[in-house]
């Protein structure tokens, strides 16, 4: 048995999953099965280091040998590894060693093995293969050709199951969570995957068979490929409704969340406010690349502000990503500032920049969202319509902070500029005019 992490004190959790552990060897199958459904409710319960120190690169290669001396089946092995593997991106945790185990080679070789079988292939073993070694291997980027051209269409197809059943709705969740692994860093052609994804996103449009977090899980895996292939746009916006669907899916998962209970630091967070920050990483991509605009995304816009102020107090890193996204938001040209008036955006990080518990990086955000705005309403337009439409959001935007005492919060800022720009590598103007829109 690999021995625990000696910079991290033992636990009653680390030390009843060791004991666990270490008497798998020993054990038949079904006491196998019944010891590792122990574990995975033990792993449920731990918190960031004590996972960390206890899913070490010793402790996949003991799981490696024990495969390989019969001492654990391959199916209660990933009974266990399929678990911690969907732990792994809820609670966004890479294990960084898993490329250099001697499992990862396993399973490589298992995978590509399987692949070439064709009709006498184990469906069910392939596809727990793949996601063992993707939910593991996540953090990697790019996979080799090889393997993900074997991987991609496995999960496709186990993604469009269809059917309600408890079961059969935790393995579409598994299998999208595994295909978002493989997407954010590999380049995938269209051809492989728009049918089947839009016909995953629409079916549960009209059926809603799909669990929350493998409906916000197939919508991430289209957003990220907009970076490379923008031509997906139309259909995300118009075509798929992406604003009014997130919104309603961001309403929903908020009213299951007890805003004013302060979130415990170290412990896994209620499975809803994982899906949340996971939606607010989508947004966030979205906004970046985004060069369509409709009124549904004044509606986003306006969800992500209510999601603000109810996390205001108590979620405080939720809000940091929020304000991330709105700085990311003024920055596209293609969003209209007028919009982020109407979703009440700039209201927001006007209030914000007035609280008395202001931290560094909110300021900073913050200034750089003013510094975004002013921008953008400095910049004359030639068309005399569109000139005359800048001086009038000028003017709104100027009356709606005269309203406050802006001026004199962003002076009393600007003189931690400097600090702040070395805080976080940034570059920002130490110009106090960039940050006020002038009429």
């Amino acid at each position: 048995m690999p021995t625990l992490d000696g910079t991290m004190q033992v636990t009653d959790n680390t030390k009843k999953f060791t004991e666990l552990f270490s008497e798998l060897e020993h054990c038949i199958e079904d006491e196998q099965r019944k010891k590792i459904g122990e574990m995975n409710d033990i792993v449920d319960g731990m918190n960031y280091k004590e996972f960390k120190s206890v899913f070490v690169a010793d402790l996949f290669n003991e799981i490696d040998k024990m495969i390989e001396k019969e001492k654990l089946s391959m199916e209660n092995a990933i009974l266990l590894l399929k678990h911690v593997g969907y732990l792994c991106i809820l609670r966004h945790i890479c294990i960084l060693d898993f490329e250099f185990t001697l499992l990862n080679e396993r399973f490589k070789k298992m995978i590509i093995t399987e692949e070439k079988k064709k009709e006498e292939k184990d469906e069910n073993l392939f596809v727990d293969l793949i996601e063992c070694y993707l939910l593991l291997y996540c953090h990697l980027g790019n996979l080799m050709k090889e393997t993900k051209e074997i991987c991609f269409p496995c999960l496709l197809k186990a993604a469009l199951k269809k059917e309600k059943s408890e079961v059969t709705q935790k393995d579409v969740e598994i299998a999208l969570l595994a295909l978002c692994c493989m997407s954010a860093f590999n380049h995938v052609g269209q051809e492989l995957y728009l049918n089947k994804i839009t016909e995953i996103i629409k079916y549960h449009q009209e059926h809603l068979n799909l669990t929350r977090l493998a409906y916000q899980s197939a919508w991430r895996f289209f957003i990220f490929r907009l970076w490379s292939q923008n031509s997906l746009e139309g259909m995300i916006v118009n075509d798929l409704c992406f604003a009014r669907e997130a919104s309603r899916e961001l309403e929903e998962l908020s009213k299951c969340v007890n805003w004013k209970r302060k979130e415990e630091n170290g412990r896994m967070e209620v499975k809803e406010v994982i899906i949340i920050r996971r939606w607010l990483i989508v947004f966030r991509n979205y906004f970046e690349w985004c060069t369509l605009w409709n009124e549904e995304l004044v509606g986003l816009m306006s969800s992500i502000v209510q999601l603000f102020r109810a996390a205001r107090d108590n979620y405080r890193e939720i809000c940091i990503e929020c304000l991330y996204m709105f700085v990311t938001v003024a920055g596209n040209r293609a969003v209209e500032i007028d919009g982020m008036l109407k979703g009440r955006v700039i209201d927001t990080i006007f209030e914000e920049i007035q609280r008395p518990t202001l931290i560094d990086v909110m300021a900073f955000q913050s200034l750089t969202f003013f510094d975004h705005i002013s921008s953008r309403l400095k910049r004359k337009k030639d068309d005399k319509m569109e000139e005359a439409k800048r001086k009038e959001l000028k003017r709104k935007v100027f009356e709606k902070l005269e309203e406050g005492v802006y001026e004199d919060i962003t002076v009393c800022l600007c003189g931690v500029i400097s600090f702040l720009n070395k805080k976080y590598n940034d570059q920002s103007s130490l110009n106090i005019s960039n940050f006020f829109v002038i009429t």
